[in-house]
């Protein structure tokens, strides 16, 4: 059984309660370091003080074109087209 139980977990400066399954601990505080350091990142870019929100959607944003890229990358369907196509062309070659 995979329970659920109560981390805490902090996202610039903020602390956030989340409830999640043990086994996505790991990950969970993993996004939230890489989303710090993200932060940070574009914190150090620029010269003047930039407000935490804008901050925030700067790397919601990166992430998210991120997420939109590899989603591009894994997409199966052209493949599985393919195959559908061959698999129905040699079905029709077997029956002649």
């Amino acid at each position: 059984m995979d329970e659920e139980f109560l981390i805490n977990i902090v996202i610039a400066g903020k602390k956030y309660p989340l409830t999640i399954k043990r086994h996505e601990e790991e990950l969970a505080r993993a996004a939230a370091d890489q989303i710090n350091s993200k932060i940070l990142q574009y914190r150090q870019h620029f010269a003047v003080e930039v407000d935490t929100k804008d901050l925030l959607a700067m790397v919601a944003f990166q992430l998210s074109m991120h997420n939109l890229e590899l989603e591009k990358r894994n997409d199966t369907n052209p493949f599985t087209d393919k195959i559908q196509e061959l698999t129905t062309e040699l079905e029709g070659y077997l029956k002649k």
